[in-house]
Parts: C-alpha cells; structure tokens; sequence
C-alpha cells in the first residue's frame, strides 16, 4: 500500500537519454511506492519494453506525463529537490539524500513534490538547478558518477525510510497561508527581474548571477503565498511607477495582478 506522504511525489526526469534508465527508474518507483513520473522531453520509448525490463509495473507506465518544457512540468509543484553529481560554486542549498528526503516530506501536506534528475551526460544545467529549491549530491568516493537509476534508487530509498518510520516527526505546515507553487515563484522571479532592468540595476552586473543569488535568498527565506503577493506587488509597482512617470515605456497591461491562479494546467501530452 503506498504511503500516503508518498502518493504526493512526483519523480521529474530531465531529457532523459536511455529507456533502459527510464524502465529502471519505473521499476525503483514501484519498489519504493512512488507512482507518479513526469518525463520532460525524452529520448522514444516503448512501453511494452519498458515493462518487459521493470515487470508488473503498468500501473505507473500507463501514467507517465510527457511534457515539452520543465517549468509546465513542475508548475503545481510547492518544493523541487534535485540530484546533480557534484558540488557547483553557486549558492545552491546543497544536501544529501537523508536530508532531502525530511525535506520533502515536510511539504506534502501542503501540495506536490518534485524529485529532479538530470540528464544521463551532463545532469541538471545551471537553469534548471536555479528553480530548486534544494540540491542534493549522494556522498560517494572521488568516483562521484551515478547511473541516474541508481540516483533515483537511492533518492526514493530514503524518502521510503522516512515516510515509513512511525518514530521520525515531519514538520508540519510552516505557515498559515500556502506554501507557493514554483508557477508563482517563477512568476515572481520574472517581475523581479523586470523591475530591476527598468532600474538599470544590471548595468554594471551580469543579471544571471544577481537573479541567481537573488532566487537562493528567496527559497532561503520561504515566503508563503501572501508574503510572494506582497513581493510581486512591489516589483509591478516598481515597473508602474515608471510607467506612469515617462520613464520607461509602457509594459505591463492594466490587468496584471500578483494573485494569479493557484495552479495552472499546462500543455500535457500523455501518452505515448
């Protein structure tokens, strides 16, 4: 019987490359109770050798969403936590995967989890790790690389450990109102940036790197739906105030508003 607490993960695999990997992961997921798994631009599979490699497990093929574009796969999501082999310089949280697992059992009871894995060559790039709002490398030997199936064996081993120790107190709700979703972030994250490129605020600076650190302050700070609506209202205001004021072109229509819907449905092309 699957955990509850487990029924709200969803595996995330990035441009996967080999449907061996693919059908390992199927088969991890149906070991450690996890059904859900989102496939964003994947090498072509079929599914019958899919199951002919992770047998009895066409409860969780038959379910498989396809997507085109990583930000409509995650956009319902509240936390994403992803696997990349090393260490990187930037300003990422980093943690291993017993930490990882705690953290992502402490938000499934205020929405969807995603668990991001990278490609099988070159893992997660640096665009798709500044939406995480944890990294998580597995300790190993100088030898760091992993079999993304083995990655994600490991990954859902532990959240399978902690979902299952009656022992273990997850945190509940953090915050009276809702925890964002990454839609809403990314949202943010976009007005963000446009209210300081009105300011001239990238003149002198590369704007990747500022957004980056900006975006770990951000995920640091945890701020819940109102808190993210009283940012956005800020950097529209911002961008208005200019506006209004001849400084910079028009640009933002009369009707934006910094409560968008909770959830959006993207474009989804189950199937297969």
């Amino acid at each position: 019987m699957t955990d509850s607490r487990l029924a709200q993960l969803s595996v995330v695999l990035f441009e996967a490359q080999n449907p061996v990997n693919i059908a390992a992961t199927v088969r991890a997921m149906k070991n450690m109770g996890v059904s859900s798994l989102r496939l964003v631009r994947p090498c072509l599979y079929d599914p019958v050798r899919l199951e002919g490699i992770a047998h009895d497990t066409w409860d969780i093929i038959n379910g498989i969403q396809h997507f085109d574009d990583f930000d409509v796969a995650v956009a319902d999501c509240v936390r994403l936590v992803g696997y990349t082999a090393r260490r990187r310089a930037a300003k990422w949280r980093i943690m291993d995967p017993k930490e990882a697992a705690e953290d992502a059992l402490g938000y499934v009871g205020e929405g969807r989890v995603g668990i991001v894995f990278g490609r099988e060559d070159h893992g997660l790039p640096n665009e798709i790790l500044d939406r995480l709002h944890a990294v998580v490398t597995i300790p190993t030997t100088d030898h760091a690389s992993l079999n993304l199936a083995q990655a994600v064996l490991i990954a859902l081993y532990e959240l399978h450990l902690a979902a299952g120790d009656a022992t273990r107190v997850l945190p509940g709700p953090r915050k009276d109102a809702p925890t964002p979703t990454t839609d809403l972030f990314e949202r943010y994250f976009t007005e963000l940036h446009n209210a300081l490129d009105s300011i001239q605020f990238f003149k002198t600076r590369f704007p990747e790197h500022i957004m980056r650190s900006l975006r770990a302050i951000t995920f640091r700070a945890a701020p819940d739906e109102r808190e993210l609506a009283l940012l956005r209202a800020m950097s529209l205001e911002i961008v208005r105030f200019l506006e209004r004021t001849g400084r910079v072109e028009r640009s933002l229509p009369d009707d934006v508003s910094p409560r968008p819907p909770r959830h959006i449905t993207g474009r989804d092309t189950s199937g297969h």
